[in-house]
């Protein structure tokens, strides 16, 4: 009878356990509801008004690179020191509900690449680069000094030429 009440109660527990893990909400980095476009044009204009590029991080909630990507940016200062300085980036959201068609044809189809993917566009509108976010993975994350690399070679101030006198 003791065993039955203990194996009932583990049970019980297990339930309770499974039903919190499903029912917490799972992350939202985009939003499918924004005409990506228009998400765009606005920030294009914040750049060119901030001397700064657009950062576009084009996926969806349902990846899990996106979502990778997120955190391991927000968890390191250099990083977003680069990225709050430089950029104004955007969430551009893919899914089935919203795929931004419109806004894949004004960047060059950059989902060829798959999700997520970054683009670099800047502060007149024009896409300046595509980067393919496997070249930034390493194992089951990405590269400090890659991502770094990568932003750091795309600032509006590392593109504009040095005059010589």
């Amino acid at each position: 009878m003791k065993t039955l009440i203990n194996k009932t109660g583990l049970v019980l527990i297990f339930f309770s356990l499974a039903i919190n893990l499903f029912s917490q909400d799972k992350v939202k980095l985009y939003d499918p509801s924004l005409d990506g476009l228009k998400q765009i044009k606005e920030a294009v204009s914040k750049a060119k008004s901030q001397g700064k590029h657009v950062l576009i991080q084009y996926g969806g909630n349902w990846c899990s690179w996106c979502i990778k990507f997120d955190a391991f940016c927000k968890a390191d200062t250099s990083i977003t020191k680069v990225i709050n300085t430089s950029f104004i980036p955007v969430k551009l959201n893919y899914s089935p509900e919203n795929k931004n068609e419109a806004a894949n044809s004004y960047l060059g189809n950059p989902v060829r690449f798959g999700f997520p993917v970054f683009i670099i566009v800047d502060g007149n509108g024009k896409v300046l680069h595509i980067q393919d976010s496997a070249l930034l993975e390493e194992g089951k994350g990405y590269n400090q000094q890659k991502v770094l690399g990568f932003f750091r070679n795309w600032t509006a101030s590392a593109i504009i030429p040095v005059k010589t006198k």
